[in-house]
């Protein structure tokens, strides 16, 4: 997962993601060439990895679509509107909770939350109304 981490920002070679991967532990590991190496071959054989001219690796297409459900959101492909949409539907179920939970937290972010609602209903194509408390024109 950290080789696929450190890949994902920019391609490197094994010295460099033994690096990242030392840098990441906080020198608490320091992975092997006898371990990066025949991990960075498998990858590449199996298709998630493209060694360069330069000797770095490289994350292939192959690979954002099959570390997509295994490592989230940083590998996902671009979203549609439809998954956007109920995405922000979770994370308003999500809002609740935290209201539920912990208001005084809740309550630091109201404007915020104001604003963010004002823009959504724009999108959906309505004016605020001028009586309408949410209306921050």
């Amino acid at each position: 997962m950290m080789v696929v981490s450190l890949l994902s920002g920019s391609p490197k070679n094994g010295v460099e993601l033994m690096d990242g991967v030392e840098a990441l532990t906080r020198g608490w590991w320091r992975p092997s060439p006898g371990s990066i190496y025949p991990l960075l071959e498998r990858m590449t054989a199996e298709g998630t990895l493209n060694k360069r001219a330069d000797g770095r690796y490289e994350l292939t297409p192959k690979a954002n679509v099959e570390l997509e459900v295994s490592f989230g959101p940083r590998f996902r492909r671009p979203r549609t509107t439809t998954e956007v949409v109920e995405e922000i539907g979770s994370l308003v179920s999500y809002m609740e909770d935290l209201y539920s939970s912990d208001r005084a937290e809740f309550d630091g972010q109201k404007e915020r939350i104001r604003a963010l609602g004002k823009k959504l209903r724009e999108l959906a194509g309505e004016a605020a109304e001028p009586g309408d408390p949410h209306n921050q024109s």
